[in-house]
C-alpha cells in the first residue's frame, strides 16, 4: 500500500506547470543557484525522510552571518537527538549519551543530501537534465535529474524551489529507476530573523570541547584497487586492530563529492563468510575471501559496483597480518 501511495504522490508531483523555455535556467545553473542558496540564505526546513519501511520527521535550520555559519538539525521523533554545527565544529547530542564535538566539513546525519553541495563541479562525471516544472511543498519548482555518465552510481532527482532556490524534495533513484529513499520538505521559512535567533541560542552557548582526531597513518596500504568508477578519489586511510580479536584492518574511504564508499581489508578467520552481498536502503555491502584476507566494500553505491571494486583489489608482496607486529 505504501509503495502505491509513494508512486501516486510521485505522479502528481510531476503535473506540469507551463512556462516558456526563455524563463528557465539550465539544469547546471539551477544546481549552482541551489548550492549558493543553501550556503548563504537563512532558513528553516521541516521535512520527512521516507524509506521502504519507515518515515522520519526532521527540522533543519541554517544561518549565515559574516563570521559565523550555524546549522541545527533536530530529530522530531524517538529519543531527543540534535546536531549543532558552528563553523567547522560539529556537536552531536543524544538523550542518554555523552555529547561530543569534532572538527569536520559536514554533518553526518539525515540532512537533505544535496544541501551545501557544489554540484556543477561534478559535471565531468554526471549529466544534469532539466525535467520541467512541478509543484512541491505548495511551491512551483524546477525538477532536475543528476545521473552518472558511467552508470555505476545511483541518480538523484531534485525539486528546486523557484523563489528561494532551496531543494524541496530529493529522490535517490536506483539504476532500475526505483526510489531508494526520499526527502520531502513539508514546510519552510526563509528570513533573516532566523540568523538572529540562531546566533542568540547557539552562537555563544558552551558546547563540549572538540575531540582530537586519531592521527592518520602515513604508510601505504598493503593493497591497491585496479578499477574505480570515474571521479572517485581516496581521502582517508587508516590501519588498526579490532579490540575484540586483535584482527589487523586497513580501511580506505573514497568519494566523488556526491557519494562515498569505504574498503576494508582484514585477516580472514573462521567467522569470515566466503561471500556476502547486502543492500539496505542506500547502503550496500559486498565482501568475500581472497587468500588469507577478507575484503569488504561498504557505501552508497550499487552492490554490482561494490563487487566490481572488490574483485579488482590486488595485494602487494608484504603481508597484512605481519604489519604492526
Amino acid at each position: 500500500m505504501k509503495r502505491i501511495l509513494i508512486g501516486f504522490i510521485a505522479l502528481i508531483s510531476f503535473f506540469p506547470i507551463t512556462a516558456s523555455a526563455e524563463e528557465t535556467p539550465s539544469a547546471e545553473a539551477l544546481l549552482h543557484q541551489m548550492g549558493e542558496a543553501s550556503h548563504k540564505l537563512n532558513y528553516e526546513l521541516s521535512y520527512i525522510l521516507v524509506k521502504k519501511n519507515s518515515i522520519e520527521p526532521f527540522m533543519y535550520r541554517h544561518s549565515h552571518l559574516e563570521n559565523m555559519t550555524l546549522s541545527h538539525l533536530v530529530y522530531l521523533s524517538g529519543s531527543m537527538r540534535e546536531v549543532i554545527r558552528r563553523n567547522e565544529e560539529i556537536t552531536y547530542l543524544e538523550q542518554g549519551s555523552k555529547p561530543f564535538s569534532i572538527q569536520a566539513e559536514s554533518i553526518v546525519a539525515p540532512i537533505i543530501p544535496l544541501l551545501h553541495k557544489e554540484l556543477p563541479l561534478l559535471k565531468q562525471y554526471y549529466d544534469f537534465v532539466s525535467m520541467g516544472r512541478a509543484r512541491e511543498a505548495g511551491s512551483p519548482s524546477q525538477v532536475v535529474r543528476i545521473v552518472s555518465k558511467d552508470g555505476n552510481r545511483y541518480s538523484y532527482i531534485v525539486w528546486i524551489d523557484e523563489r528561494s532556490k532551496l531543494p524541496l524534495r530529493t529522490d535517490l533513484v536506483s539504476r532500475d529507476g526505483d526510489i531508494i529513499e526520499q526527502y520531502r520538505v513539508v514546510s519552510y521559512t526563509v528570513n533573516d530573523q532566523i540568523a538572529g535567533f540562531m546566533n542568540q541560542r547557539l552562537g555563544e552557548v558552551e558546547l563540549p570541547k572538540v575531540l582530537p582526531l586519531p592521527p592518520t597513518t602515513q604508510e601505504e596500504a598493503a593493497w591497491s584497487i585496479k578499477w574505480l568508477p570515474s571521479g572517485f578519489k581516496a581521502i582517508h586511510f587508516n590501519r588498526y586492530r579490532l579490540a575484540m580479536n586483535q584482527r589487523a584492518v586497513e580501511s580506505q574511504m573514497y568519494t566523488d563529492g556526491l557519494f562515498n564508499f569505504s574498503v576494508y581489508i582484514s585477516e580472514a578467520d573462521e567467522l569470515s563468510q566466503k561471500e556476502q552481498s547486502v543492500r539496505q536502503g542506500r547502503r550496500s555491502l559486498y565482501s568475500y575471501i581472497q587468500g588469507d584476507y577478507e575484503i569488504s566494500v561498504v557505501g552508497d553505491i550499487p552492490v554490482v559496483t561494490a563487487k566490481r571494486i572488490a574483485d579488482s583489489i590486488v595485494f602487494r608482496p608484504s603481508v597484512l597480518k605481519n604489519e604492526d607486529k
